[in-house]
């Protein structure tokens, strides 16, 4: 542990290369954005697979502006959605190196299709200049092919630190042959001294959390988040992350998957559980391969506290970037709270504030949705101001969630900001954040890039929110914005207006304006 406080010790001191400065977003000049493709509960349409569906709307996709697009975890899995793994290869159910090419846990393919399927969606995309994230799900497994008695002792579920009682033996699913696989790509057979804990004694028919004791064994690793006491066990059968052949057969992986898929990078699953020496050591030997020396990587460690996520970057000391939870978190208070929440404190110890060239934003993802494991939904009510706020602000990587871009209600809403963000949220920002009116309504306007030669987008638009309870305000915010001299004479039309036709504004010679947004509603004003 004396090394990650040397670490932590020398961030504070020299701090750190931002990690969005060291990666691929996208190919071209233009803003870049990605897209979250794929839902808990997700069907392709009938007669074709998941990767075909995607496959169908990559030309939507990057008209809209998308460069990137994060893909369900393409392994075989227990019950096939990939984050219940069972094998790493890209076929179905739980396989690392199965992603979809093997005939295991009664199928080939997996959930979302074949590994020759997903391989070819990822061509079409690269073809349209969207890269593909690669989910990678390493810190436990599910589906195992048989049991094993190996002795362990149960520990509190609020404390993994306590031990209820003296070790003794069980029966756990620890047992992993691939059969279908055989030794193609790996040798490796998982089996009880590759895991470090279980939830299940199969010989009591009794669910608990069950840490494996005994020879060869190290409990859980220190190296990991301190919730709960300990945070190594999540789910499922925990995998030892520090042990010799579990480390050499990730890594191998971790040198194989992308340049065998073509994928431009990874979302790394659950990384508060995860040994922080092995993911450093993950990323570095993904990185390290020849053409993928700027690969992607964005880390999942979810927490609604800022200080706890620069903690973990400096310690980890490695080129990830990091989904910003806390913003989300502010979203899903702004969104429960309604016209009592201060959008001046949207963006208040949030990631993007604090370190915007880390922070991958994003307003909802799988796992926030309403029954789901971290459910925090950030309702209609405020879904669209949210999305201004991530695509329409310069700072942070934005993360645009299918769900949302494909819903019957908000749908052609949530695409008009991905087009402004593509077109016009260039340049220097001004906020205009204060003001008698400033906690129902905030906004900003973006200057363009016309200080740039050449000019590719010189426009520039102004952005107003507000989160005003339409039951007590009828009116309009008004707010008198500058949007420079270059812009004097101008007429600029509010896109997101119902009645776009209505909705203009003259802008003076001195080139202010007066921008009016609706109650509980989102103006997007733009040149014409």
């Amino acid at each position: 542990m004396v090394s990650e406080w040397i670490s932590l010790l020398l961030h504070r001191i020299r701090g750190s290369t931002p990690a969005l400065t060291r990666m691929t977003t996208g190919d071209n000049e233009d803003n870049h954005l990605m897209l979250q493709f794929f839902e808990w509960e997700s069907l392709p349409p009938p007669g074709i697979s998941w990767w075909q569906h995607f496959e169908n709307e990559i030309p939507l996709l990057a008209g809209l502006g998308c460069t990137q697009v994060w893909l369900p975890p393409p392994n075989k899995a227990m019950e096939g959605r990939g984050y219940d793994a069972y094998d790493l290869l890209l076929i179905p159910p739980p396989h690392k190196w199965d992603l979809g090419e093997f005939h295991q846990k009664g199928t080939t393919a997996t959930r979302w299709g074949t590994k020759e399927e997903f391989l070819q969606c990822i061509q079409t995309a690269k073809a349209h200049g969207i890269d593909i994230l690669l989910d990678a799900v390493l810190n436990h497994k599910l589906g195992a092919d048989r049991t094993e008695r190996f002795q362990a002792v149960e520990v509190h579920p609020e404390n993994r630190l306590l031990d209820l009682g003296p070790p003794k033996e069980i029966e756990g699913w620890t047992a992993f042959d691939f059969n279908g696989r055989g030794d193609k790509y790996s040798t490796m057979k998982w089996n009880q001294s590759h895991f470090t804990g279980v939830d299940w004694d199969q010989a009591a028919k009794r669910k608990a959390i069950y840490k494996i004791v005994g020879q060869g064994h190290k409990g859980w690793s220190p190296k990991v988040d301190r919730e709960l006491g300990n945070y190594d066990y999540l789910l499922g059968i925990d995998i030892d992350l520090r042990h010799p052949e579990v480390r050499k057969d990730y890594l191998d992986w971790a040198a194989w998957v992308l340049k065998e898929t073509g994928c431009g990078g990874l979302r790394l699953d659950a990384c508060k559980h995860m040994d922080r020496d092995f993911l450093r050591d993950f990323i570095k030997v993904a990185r390290d391969q020849p053409g993928f020396e700027r690969a992607f990587v964005v880390s999942e460690f979810w927490i609604d506290s800022v200080k706890s996520i620069e903690r973990y970057m400096a310690i980890l000391n490695a080129p990830v970037s990091m989904f910003d939870v806390p913003l989300h978190y502010n979203f899903h208070r702004a969104s429960v709270q309604g016209s009592e929440y201060d959008l001046r404190l949207i963006l208040k110890e949030s990631l993007v504030d604090r370190r915007p060239l880390d922070a991958v934003t994003f307003v909802d993802n799988h796992d926030t949705a309403i029954g789901c494991s971290l459910e925090s939904w950030v309702g209609r009510e405020f879904k669209l101001q949210a999305y201004a706020i991530i695509l329409l602000r310069p700072n942070g990587h934005p993360c645009v969630y299918h769900a949302d871009l494909y819903d019957e209600v908000l749908a052609s809403k949530v695409q008009t900001l991905m087009k402004v963000r593509a077109k016009w949220a260039y340049g220097a920002i001004t906020d205009y954040f204060k003001g008698d009116d400033g906690r129902n309504c905030i906004g900003w306007v973006r200057h363009g890039d016309s200080s740039i030669e050449p000019s590719r987008h010189p426009d520039g638009c102004v952005v107003l929110c507000s989160n005003a309870d339409v039951a007590t305000r009828s009116a309009p915010f008004v707010k008198e914005i500058t949007v420079g001299r270059n812009h004097s004479s101008l007429t600029w039309k509010n896109i997101m207006a119902n009645d776009v036709d209505a909705a203009r504004v003259t802008v003076s010679s001195q080139g202010r304006g007066t921008f009016t947004c609706p109650p509980n509603g989102v103006a997007v004003w733009v040149p014409e």
